[in-house]
């Protein structure tokens, strides 16, 4: 199909993890119709697969409501430069990626406009806000589901939906072996591997990153052959992180910060502790065995408890339908029950391997390789018919 045929498409990316698998679709989307101009917001990563950026929020995510407070002039300013862009071009269709609270309210703008939309990773609406599916029917020309429970979901409430995989499935190197990504990491001998993974925002990381670094100081207590690797993320300032690590005594073990080397982390790894989010599914799919653990502001807690209608947090747990890891959340953080939850897998092999197994399942319900091209052919077949 010839770019000239669809015209230009917009997409809406809000976070990190959507700028990655917005540049996985945008790639398929040039691939099919290499003339296909494409416009909208997102970070670097959709600017490298040939997006014009009309705005860009991707290094500067919050989590939480009363934490998202100073972040709204800027959203606020990126919506009004897409909402402009609907009306001035008209584009054959719209994508949106994830960041539903932001994206929701773009795709009324989009409807009015008459310009059909696409949900590429569309909102949980099976953890809460079931209600909403009612306005993802009125809004959406079609969703593009990354789980497959959710076909079922939106197939119930009319809404035109397909299974296309999950977007991690293309990006991730499934076939790095643990021994690999040691020799990568330069990690020798039997030392056991101890992966960081304290967030992609700022918040998280001030919250987790300290009750991690004392569960690392009792891991290492334990067996001095541990090492500890922490994953920094591209969206967190290296230097908040290291400020952390000065703060601390001593005697505590040395964290070496790593950056661009997560799955290698993770492939490498004999237990993580992992801040909730897209991160623990990526561990998951490499077989790391993880502790999970969340805590966000009093006032975003109490929402929450509102809301949420599902037991857990995480994405293995959840794609599971059990608890499959551990998950500590709020006050129940700490150190000593960080490393208490990590030792176990250090020591118990069943452990891990249950974990392991379970991940393994997870793995052949997600879908196969090749979800950027089944996306992007949705996408051109909704734009080809507006």
């Amino acid at each position: 199909m010839a770019g000239s045929e669809c015209g230009a498409i917009m997409l809406s990316a809000g976070e990190a993890s959507g700028d990655v698998h917005g540049a996985t679709l945008c790639l398929a989307l040039k691939e099919l119709a290499p003339g296909l101009r494409l416009v909208g917001m997102g970070g670097a990563r959709m600017a490298a697969a040939g997006v014009e950026i009309v705005a860009d929020p991707t290094r500067h995510a919050v989590v939480g409501a009363s934490e998202a407070v100073n972040r709204l002039p800027a959203l606020f300013a990126a919506y009004r430069g897409l909402v402009r862009r609907l009306r001035e071009e008209r584009p054959r269709a719209i994508v949106l990626i994830d960041f539903p609270e932001f994206n929701m309210r773009l795709a009324r703008q989009a409807r009015r406009q008459g310009v059909p939309v696409v949900y590429f990773i569309p909102p949980q609406l099976w953890a809460w806000r079931k209600g909403r599916i009612r306005l993802m029917a009125r809004l959406a020309s079609r969703v593009l589901a990354v789980f497959p429970f959710e076909r079922s979901l939106y197939e119930d409430a009319g809404v035109p939906v397909e299974f296309v995989g999950h977007p991690l499935l293309d990006v991730l190197p499934l076939d790095l072996t643990p021994g690999e990504a040691r020799r990568r990491l330069r990690v020798t001998g039997e030392a056991p591997v101890v992966g960081l993974f304290p967030g992609s925002r700022r918040e998280e990381v001030t919250r987790l990153l300290p009750p991690m670094l004392e569960a690392a100081s009792r891991l290492a207590a334990r067996d001095g052959r541990r090492r500890f690797l922490l994953g920094l993320a591209p969206s967190v300032d290296r230097q908040l992180v290291e400020g952390l690590l000065r703060g601390r005594a001593s005697s505590a073990p040395a964290i070496e910060v790593l950056e661009e080397r997560t799955h290698e982390i993770m492939a490498a790894a004999d237990a993580l502790l992992i801040a909730s989010g897209t991160a623990t599914l990526e561990a998951a799919l490499l077989g790391a065995p993880m502790v999970v653990c969340y805590q966000v502001s009093r006032l975003t807690e109490a929402i929450s408890r509102l809301l949420i209608r599902i037991p857990w947090i995480s994405l293995p747990n959840i794609v599971s339908g059990r608890a499959v890891v551990p998950e500590i959340l709020q006050q129940e953080v700490s150190g000593e029950r960080l490393a208490a939850e990590a030792e176990r897998l250090l020591v118990d092999r069943e452990a891990t391997e249950a974990q392991r197994r379970a991940f393994g399942e997870i793995r052949g319900r997600l879908g196969e390789r090749g979800v950027g091209r089944r996306a992007a052919l949705a996408v051109l077949q909704v734009a080809r018919a507006s």
